[in-house]
């Protein structure tokens, strides 16, 4: 069915747009939340102000997303958990809960189905990222931690729950003779001039 938008909604325009949708979308859920309106000659010329006013309103809308992408692209949300020795979850991360420290931390609400991610059930970090608008998509990192290891972690402290990942980027540093980079505490460790290292050896 083919109708004239009312509001702004998610996936389908902004006000003023004609759009085609499903017809149980549109008599079920658009039309009688006042969303939108059938496409009729007659609504056409009602709501002629709107469609005047529509590329307008797109321009403004994928500004504004443009800002709120830069203000939560790389934001940090941390989750103090119970997981058991295998490191999964007794339960999940949900996007609603990623929403609401989203929210907590930036004042930014997002709706959780703009979070493209299924739910995280594991310790570790993770790159989550964020539909705004076509190929506009922030990434949150999202980090699972044991909730005993909360308060060091956020202090800067070195976590058991992330101890196979640092492991991994040490290893990978050390092999190419690049600082190390400590994801707990942030801070860069230059390698041991081989000089150094010879007289430790003697």
């Amino acid at each position: 069915m083919k109708v004239i938008l009312k509001q702004n909604v998610y996936k389908h325009g902004v006000a003023g747009d004609v759009v085609n949708v499903a017809d149980g979308f549109a008599r079920n859920f658009l039309i009688p939340r006042g969303l939108a309106v059938k496409a009729t000659a007659g609504a056409l010329r009602d709501n002629e102000h709107l469609t005047k006013f529509a590329a307008q309103r797109r321009v403004e809308l994928n500004n504004q997303l443009t800002e709120v992408a830069a203000q939560i692209d790389g934001v940090e949300l941390v989750f103090g958990v119970k997981a058991g020795k295998n490191g999964k979850l007794y339960g999940s991360i949900t996007t609603m809960d990623i929403a609401r420290a989203l929210e907590e931390k930036t004042g930014i609400d997002i709706n959780r189905r703009r979070i493209s991610e299924r739910p995280l059930r594991e310790l570790g970090e993770f790159d989550v990222p964020v539909r705004m608008s076509g190929d506009l998509s922030p990434s949150l990192k999202v980090v699972i931690v044991r909730e005993e290891e909360l308060a060091t972690y956020l202090a800067g402290g070195r976590v058991e729950s992330l101890a196979d990942e640092q492991e991994e980027i040490e290893d990978a540093g050390e092999a190419a003779g690049e600082p190390v980079m400590d994801l707990a505490a942030g801070a860069a460790e230059e390698p041991m001039p081989e000089s150094v290292e010879e007289e430790a050896a003697e």
